[in-house]
């Protein structure tokens, strides 16, 4: 799939870079951003305090029904600086197969089916039951607004970004 639902895939304004805003040969597909995501062990979560300092902390968390979901405590730094602001980024460990997102993070409001099935792959993945239906535990789900990706032995060809509704 070149582009998820209700996005467009378009060059990043990056011309100091090389990135051609007009070249479109090399560009990823969103099946090359789904994969990183299915794979990747930590996603970092990008908050900001509420006196405006910045909050990185990496998560385990899972790609599911297209979408990022992670459980935290919700006494966490990052459960209080989400509830207060949802605007966060995510991206992956990687310097060199690069996935960024921007966007909001939402409670997930799941079926008690989806919970199972999100449960499953969250413990074949991990080894551990993340427990996320726990009293003391909040799932989110990433809402995306700007999606970048790139490979660092194709870029600037390979540089891409989705743009959501």
């Amino acid at each position: 799939m070149i582009s998820p639902e209700g996005a467009q895939r378009v060059r990043p304004n990056m011309p100091h870079y090389g990135v051609a805003a007009d070249a479109t040969a090399g560009m990823l597909s969103w099946d090359w951003v789904a994969q990183q995501m299915q794979t990747a062990r930590n996603y970092w979560i990008c908050s900001v305090r509420a006196d405006g300092r910045p909050h990185a902390a990496p998560v385990w968390g899972a790609w599911f029904a297209r979408a990022l979901f992670f459980g935290t405590d919700e006494n966490s730094v990052k459960a209080a600086n989400i509830l207060r602001d949802p605007r966060v980024v995510i991206h992956l460990d990687s310097g060199d197969d690069v996935v960024i997102f921007e966007g909001e993070l939402a409670p997930a409001a799941l079926s008690a089916e989806s919970m199972a099935a999100l449960d499953a792959l969250y413990t074949e993945k991990y080894g551990i039951s993340p427990e996320l239906d726990t009293s003391d535990s909040l799932l989110f789900q990433m809402h995306p607004r700007k999606v970048f990706a790139w490979q660092e032995k194709d870029f600037p060809s390979t540089a891409t970004c989705w743009l959501f509704d």
